[in-house]
């Protein structure tokens, strides 16, 4: 029973780090193309061969990071391999989470009804 509730936990913290690293990785990268990214969630396979990492852009084109990303995704990886103390390092794929970006579109839309509503 204890190793069965183990495993979750471990794919949790090891996300988590995942997450921590890549975040300084990616400071490290010189594309033109990764704009000011944040990392906000990695989601690993449970036999550790693949990972998500969902980011959003603070500044810079969403794609042309993503594109980046996945280019610079097995250089990623090599250098988690450096850093975990695992025996399999998943393969990287970067995925652009629009999260923030509804959330933003959501609250001027919400202005907007309350402006629309205050004045009749």
């Amino acid at each position: 029973m204890r190793n069965k509730r183990a495993i979750p936990n471990r794919s949790f913290r090891i996300a988590d780090q995942i997450q921590r690293d890549l975040a300084e990785l990616i400071r490290e990268l010189k594309d033109p193309r990764i704009g000011m990214v944040t990392i906000h969630a990695v989601e690993v396979t449970p036999d550790y061969a693949h990972a998500k990492v969902f980011f959003s852009v603070l500044i810079g084109d969403p794609q042309e990071s993503e594109t980046g990303l996945n280019e610079a995704a097995g250089f990623l990886r090599n250098g988690l391999f450096k850093r975990l103390q695992i025996h399999t390092v998943p393969t990287l794929h970067f995925l652009f989470d629009r999260t923030t970006e509804r959330a933003a579109e959501l609250n001027e839309l919400i202005k907007q009804a309350n402006s629309t509503q205050a004045k009749d």
